[in-house]
């Protein structure tokens, strides 16, 4: 089961829910047959990234969206690993993780796609394309090796840059790129997009609600759908159906399955585990916070300890839905006598 930020986003130009006439520009340039270098850059949640896997669907066809994970390693007198995701046609790295040595890492990488061959058919081009992101973290040596190396490999390869701002880039690149800007939705584009996502989903999001939403999440689109399935998943009718076994089961069931999503994310164990108590914490009174933090703590300590993350994170699911279940049922019987 994928989160809604990911299971909805769009996978061509001709789907993105706005800025659409900057959407046909966009594909107007993949068809000119004369691609350039981009500089992609907005405020984050405005959709770079998406625009960015689009473009290169509208370039290379569905194969850009068959992903897979490499761990490379560039030569230098300390061993530089990064992690990258590339397919067959491009390479996505965010150079900045490897501290002051991005400027080895930009100059090894981009030498080794823009020597490798590219399979000619009718559907592709003859250049590769490697995707940085958070340019704008780049040490000033890693941004002058970039310079250089756009200019050599101009031929075999295209740099796409993704940054939030402009202002930390270095005059020489920005030159040598097309600078294409992707602001913010409006509170209303927002709005619209939330209210498809939940009606896809079966749901009817009230308009107030999905202002609200927009309007917390400062119109940052990938949090404000991540704040809407939350709102989907605490509403209050959850609680009532969790009270019979069954759907008890089915719920725990759906709870794996967004923990597994999680981790296979790479998000960690112990920031999953903190993030479940501080919102349970959050929702319960009385002694039953209490019950909760020991619980905590006991299946904590067993997170630590174990390999295996998903089986600690369940248990503590599953013991705290038992024991909300629990309180709820002395809480009914208490009112009835």
């Amino acid at each position: 089961m994928s989160l809604w930020v990911d299971k909805y986003r769009p996978t061509s130009l001709g789907k993105l829910d706005f800025h659409k006439e900057q959407a046909t520009q966009l594909k107007h340039l993949v068809q000119c047959g004369d691609f350039p270098h981009l500089l992609v850059y907005g405020p984050s949640g405005a959709g770079k990234k998406t625009r960015i896997m689009c473009l290169l669907r509208e370039l290379y066809g569905p194969g850009v969206e068959k992903l897979r994970i490499e761990h490379q390693t560039a030569p230098s007198k300390k061993k530089i690993e990064i992690n990258t995701i590339a397919s067959n046609y491009h390479l996505e790295v965010n150079a900045s993780d490897a501290g002051n040595q991005d400027r080895v890492v930009i100059q090894e990488l981009i030498k080794t796609v823009a020597q490798s061959q590219q399979i000619q058919s009718s559907t592709q081009k003859n250049f590769k394309v490697v995707l940085l992101t958070e340019v704008d973290r780049l040490t000033k040596d890693a941004q002058h090796a970039l310079r250089r190396t756009m200019e050599k490999y101009m031929a075999t390869c295209r740099i796409i840059l993704c940054s939030t701002s402009t202002s930390k880039v270095i005059e020489p690149i920005r030159s040598r790129c097309l600078a294409v800007r992707i602001p913010l939705p409006s509170t209303e584009e927002v709005c619209s997009v939330l209210t498809s996502v939940c009606k896809k989903e079966g749901l009817l999001l009230p308009p107030e609600l999905a202002k609200q939403i927009s309007e917390k999440s400062g119109r940052n689109l990938r949090k404000a759908l991540l704040m809407c399935e939350a709102c989907r998943v605490q509403s209050p009718e959850m609680y009532i159906i969790q009270r019979t076994p069954s759907c008890l089961c089915s719920r725990l069931l759906e709870v794996r399955a967004r923990l597994y999503e999680l981790l296979i994310h790479c998000i960690p164990p112990d920031i999953i585990m903190k993030g479940l108590v501080r919102e349970l914490l959050s929702n319960c009174d009385g002694q039953l916070k209490t019950e909760v933090a020991q619980l905590a703590a006991y299946y904590e300590h067993r997170l630590q300890l174990g390999s295996k993350a998903i089986y600690h994170l369940e248990a503590f699911t599953a013991k705290f839905m038992a024991l909300y279940k629990k309180f709820m049922e002395d809480g009914l019987d208490a009112m009835m006598f």
